[in-house]
């Protein structure tokens, strides 16, 4: 019988086609003037049924639109009643079967379960959602930022090419503004900046009779150059990008 009267499960209650009761009681009368003799006793649209529209193609190929009808399982029953025949007592009883089985602790559990896991799925889709336009909101990090997450010593080299320039120009360039001068083959800073932490003199050795001495720029000393360069109205490619995407957001 289960399988002549197809039930539709949603997620609050069961439904039975209207069409498909109407077949298995073997109504002599045409489903559409049968159904609305039916509603006659008493029973309220969009509460008891409601009307849904189907296509159906018919038998010369042509599409055709055919009214049927969702019901609650308790109108289910109580049409099948009121045929007072063997397949009114038959459905009947099938339907209060597929009550019993729904109405079970582990179907009940079980859409318990499907409604939260529901609730967890869209929650965190709505949370990705959130997250995704907060990072669009968010400004992109400055060089400054960028700066203060790093605490390693760099070379002039690095440091230049935060610029776009070379490390030559760059140490001519601070040598311009009065930063730092040449000795022999390394750099030293002038002694208004020897002592505020700026650089880091390290020596290379290379062998018993040979070393190397290097000066490399701290985080602090980074900062600076950044300062003073942007006085000068040079800015580190970062914040060159970041402003050219800012002009072609206003300019759309």
């Amino acid at each position: 019988m289960s399988d002549l009267i197809p039930t539709i499960n949603e997620s609050d209650r069961i439904l039975v086609s209207g069409r498909d009761l109407h077949e298995f009681l073997e109504i002599g009368t045409q489903y559409t003037k049968w159904f609305d003799r039916m509603k006659d006793y008493a029973f309220v649209e969009n509460t008891d049924f409601v009307e849904v529209s189907q296509k159906k193609l018919t038998s010369h190929g042509r599409e055709h639109v055919m009214i049927n009808h969702h019901l609650t399982i308790d109108m289910a029953k109580e049409i099948s009643m009121l045929q007072r025949n063997e397949r009114g007592k038959q459905a009947r009883q099938h339907f209060l079967e597929i009550e019993r089985k729904w109405n079970s602790p582990e179907m009940v559990m079980k859409r318990a379960m499907d409604y939260l896991n529901e609730r967890v799925e869209k929650l965190q889709t709505e949370n990705l959602v959130l997250v995704q336009q907060n990072n669009e909101l968010q400004p992109k990090a400055s060089y400054y930022d960028m700066v203060l997450q790093n605490k390693s010593l760099l070379s002039v080299s690095k440091i230049a090419k935060d610029y776009g320039m070379s490390a030559i120009k760059l140490n001519k360039k601070l040598h311009e503004l009065g930063v730092q001068y040449k000795q022999g083959d390394i750099w030293l800073l002038y002694a208004k900046y020897q002592d505020k932490g700026y650089t880091q003199t390290t020596t290379h050795v290379i062998d018993a009779d040979k070393s190397r001495v290097q000066t490399k720029w701290t985080q602090k000393g980074r900062l600076f150059i950044y300062s003073l360069l942007r006085e000068q109205g040079i800015l580190p490619l970062i914040e060159r990008e970041e402003m050219k995407e800012g002009r072609e957001c206003q300019t759309i």
